[in-house]
């Protein structure tokens, strides 16, 4: 038995060999797919980046507020501010003319006098709360309150731009006025307190602080490597349900697949060779995407892969993702008829269960319904499975839940396959 499945294997070897432009492309692309992704997104990653995204600001204030908003912004390492076209102060009308045709991503749009109604109006209710202390001169007259219009800061954003930048840059805004307004209230009390009045503590009582997991006393922090790597590294292992599945309709097509029944030799033992065939396939692709990772990301500018002391678990689970996309790669090689069938679907299905799966998309980021069935995507398994040990430090028996289910999904393809194979043929 052990021979006939050497054989198998060997038989396999020979077919990948005739296309030896398919293999290298197998293991070639991916690299090229890794390390373009995690360039592209390193900068997410980041706290301190070399490319800053230009802003307009239109200051039509021309005071305190714009000031600390520009100040903020200048200080920003993921902005630098622009005032100026071709030497000439911006206006709202250029600013929402180069935003809306995508030159510039966002502009910002200070109202006039904002800076003098805000200080007003907290003027005018801080005096009213000290009025009704009794705090102050009750013969002095007392003046009607003045109605001040609310103010608009205008966000102007480029339509392209994703909606998490939106609500980022708003916050942002947000928090820039708040701490204006705070400052301004406590100065107002000060004011009409007099000189002599206990100064206010004017620091944020309450701070953020994030509490990463520590290794060796060393702080583990998440970085662009250690999300793309695990996540396009199993984009290429499910690849390899096209060859495998064009493999199996050239086998049928060209009656290579009835001698193989006329022998003496199991359906088992032919599929177990395409299984041991493509898994060293995938090992072998797994292995070279780390390697790239660890050694030649730091020459690009990118961090090293940490998986120290995490290869054996991380093998193990990506040993049980080759045996989910073979699984897959077979079901689909025996159900289709012909290579056109086969590539198309197999390549767009592997899309589906990437984009399904959390490897495009975070799941946490999707909708209700897409995050139930994100579930069932055997990526989502094993890229959590991959995150688990990477990213949460996770033991064998923390990812034994992925593990199987992952073993499963193969089980239950095999099964499906040779059902419908042995239906067919009893036809």
């Amino acid at each position: 038995m052990i021979y006939k499945l050497f054989m198998s294997v060997y038989k396999e070897y020979l077919l990948l060999k005739r296309d030896l432009g398919g293999v290298v492309i197998l293991f070639i692309m991916p690299l090229f797919l890794i390390i373009t992704v995690t360039l592209i997104q390193d900068n997410t990653f980041k706290t301190i980046s070399d490319a800053k995204i230009p802003i307009l600001l239109v200051d039509n204030d021309k005071g305190k507020v714009s000031k600390t908003v520009y100040e903020n912004l200048s200080k920003s390492d993921i902005f630098s501010v622009v005032t100026k076209i071709d030497d000439e102060t911006l206006t709202e009308i250029q600013a929402r003319k180069a935003v809306f045709s995508g030159k510039y991503q966002l502009a910002i749009v200070i109202p006039k006098n904002l800076s003098l109604d805000l200080q007003n109006k907290i003027d005018q209710n801080v005096e009213k709360i000290v009025s009704s202390l009794g705090m102050t001169d009750t013969l002095a007259k007392k003046e009607n309150s003045k109605i001040f219009d609310q103010k608009e800061v205008k966000l102007y954003f480029d339509p392209a731009v994703q909606m998490t930048f939106k609500n980022a840059v708003m916050s942002s805004i947000d928090k820039m006025i708040s701490q204006i307004e705070t400052h301004s209230i406590y100065t107002a009390f000060q004011d009409q307190l007099g000189e002599n009045s206990a100064s206010f503590e004017q620091k944020s009582f309450i701070t953020f602080k994030e509490i990463v997991p520590k290794v060796n006393d060393r702080e583990i922090i998440p970085n662009s490597v250690q999300h793309n790597v695990p996540a396009w590294t199993l984009f290429a292992i499910f690849f390899i349900v096209i060859p495998l599945s064009i493999n199996i309709v050239k086998e049928k097509t060209q009656g290579t697949f009835v001698r193989l029944r006329t022998n003496p030799v199991s359906s088992l033992i032919v599929l177990g060779g395409k299984t041991v065939t493509y898994l060293i396939i995938c090992m072998m692709q797994f292995y070279m995407m780390v390697a790239v990772a660890v050694f030649l990301f730091p020459h690009l500018g990118l961090p090293s892969l940490h998986i120290e002391g995490k290869l054996i678990l991380t093998s193990i689970v990506a040993l049980f993702s080759g045996f989910a996309a073979i699984g897959f790669g077979i079901l689909l090689g025996t159900i289709a008829k012909t290579q056109e069938q086969s590539a198309p679907f197999g390549a767009t299905a592997t899309i589906i269960l990437a984009a399904v799966g959390g490897v495009w998309v975070p799941v946490f980021a999707m909708p209700r319904v897409m995050q139930i069935i994100a579930q069932s995507s055997p990526m989502n398994w094993g890229l959590n499975a991959f995150y688990d040990v990477l990213l949460r430090n996770a033991t064998f028996s923390a990812i034994l839940p992925e593990i199987a289910l992952l073993f499963l999904f193969f089980i239950g393809t095999i099964t499906i396959a040779l059902l419908y194979d042995k239906k067919k043929r009893a036809v």
